[in-house]
């Protein structure tokens, strides 16, 4: 029997209706501050997926076993930020109203901003665990206040100190640095510190949202990144992190910043494949 060819991030074909995780693309990234090429990243991810098994030896489990939905790549404008940033918050806010768990595919960092503001509607006490090179806390970028350098300080406008837990962040200008001082938790350079942070927050039960900048990697290991930053973790490193941080009471995550086409050998987008594998085996949903 002959099947229309839909393309979907391997072993995630299950029905909207019955699923409890759905993938939902952003392809944006008009205000990347270096490279371009971010917009590619969720297409690439679906497409280079087959190269992955569905089980993981890491976690013995299988993408057969759990439900997701991919919802595609989402059309939007490239000439406004707010226009996207408004589909990105009206896509995230259905997933959630509906039950299910919104993951989300950048796309360059600022996307995250759309899906924070629909979670911190139904979760106005949530928090945030980031992962990241950048410390993406600037008032504004070339005088620009919706730029992917500036996607965590709208999400401190958002939710206020003490909410915003910064992980791997080796690169910023000064003024972020004094910044996260008295308005985020910042641990720079490495994970130091998740698993006191996700014991707390597992304790508290509080919603907690998850965003992953994969520069936080090593460029040597994801070199496919439009803003690369020397130094970085292992991909061992971010797998043990996202299954610490899958303790918590996570409800909403993200992966972005992959740019396929700045590593010509394909690793990159190999390597995003399996983040993405394994932090939907390690949701607990």
């Amino acid at each position: 029997m002959l099947h229309q060819n839909i393309e979907t991030f391997i072993g995630c074909e299950s029905s909207y209706a019955d699923a409890n995780i759905v993938l939902y693309g952003a392809p944006f990234d008009s205000t990347t501050s270096y490279r371009p090429g971010a917009r590619f990243g969720p297409a690439a991810m679906r497409h280079e997926s087959y190269g992955l098994e569905t089980y993981s030896p890491y976690q013995d489990k299988d993408l057969t076993d759990i439900k997701v939905f991919d919802s595609g790549d989402m059309e939007l404008c490239f000439g406004s930020s707010e226009s996207a940033l408004k589909d990105i918050e009206a896509r995230a806010e259905t997933i959630l109203q509906d039950g299910k768990f919104p993951l989300l595919l950048g796309g360059e960092h600022l996307v995250t901003l759309g899906a924070v503001r629909a979670a911190a509607h139904k979760y106005p006490a949530m928090h945030i665990i980031h992962f990241d090179a950048h410390a993406d806390l600037r008032q504004d970028y070339l005088g620009a206040e919706l730029s992917h350098a500036c996607v965590l300080r709208r999400c401190h406008d958002i939710l206020g100190d003490g909410r915003i837990h910064q992980f791997c962040i080796r690169s910023g200008d000064r003024e972020e640095f004094m910044f996260a001082k008295t308005h985020t938790e910042m641990h720079k350079f490495d994970f130091s510190g998740l698993e006191a942070l996700a014991a707390e927050l597992c304790r508290t039960q509080v919603p907690v949202y998850l965003t992953i900048d994969l520069d936080c990697l090593d460029p040597s290991y994801f070199p496919g990144t439009g803003t690369p930053e020397a130094g970085g973790v292992t991909f061992m490193q971010l797998l043990n992190a996202i299954l610490t941080v899958s303790k918590t009471n996570i409800i909403g995550a993200d992966v972005n910043e992959l740019a396929p086409m700045l590593d010509a050998s394909g690793v990159s987008t190999a390597m995003a494949c399996k983040v993405l594998r394994e932090l939907l085996l390690a949701l607990n949903v």
